[in-house]
């Protein structure tokens, strides 16, 4: 327990993930959400491809304008997600992660939710 070398995508903010967010952050690795599924600072939304953390914003919309473009809109076409077991999300875990059990649903998260405050932990103990 506690020795992946990948590192995770963990959400910035708060809110439903949306397809447009899921499509920007997709190819930094495997995601464990879908579009509508809801997010908040510190849950692990996916693994990532580098051994370093990275933090996303998963519940970024798409900016509306009046202008038409020459390019119209593209369908967004998304990878399937990755859905863990308990044991496999028991199996996953880091020391400073968490597994949290619903009724519904079996999440990851930083057991630091807060991300200025996981960087400023993160910063002291590697010295």
């Amino acid at each position: 327990i506690g020795s992946r070398k990948a590192g995770v995508l963990v959400s910035l903010n708060q809110g439903r993930a949306t397809a447009y967010g899921i499509g920007n952050i997709e190819d930094r690795g495997v995601l464990f959400i879908e579009p509508n599924d809801q997010a908040y600072e510190g849950m692990i939304v996916g693994e990532c491809n580098k051994e370093d953390d990275l933090a996303v914003n998963i519940t970024r919309q798409k900016q509306m304008t009046n202008q038409r473009s020459a390019t119209k809109d593209n369908t967004v076409v998304l990878k399937k997600s990755v859905k863990k077991s308990l044991e496999a999300c028991l199996e996953y875990i880091n020391d400073d992660e968490l597994v949290e059990v619903t009724p519904r649903n079996i999440r990851l998260r930083k057991r630091i939710l807060d991300t200025s405050e996981r960087k400023k932990y993160d910063a002291g103990h590697r010295l």
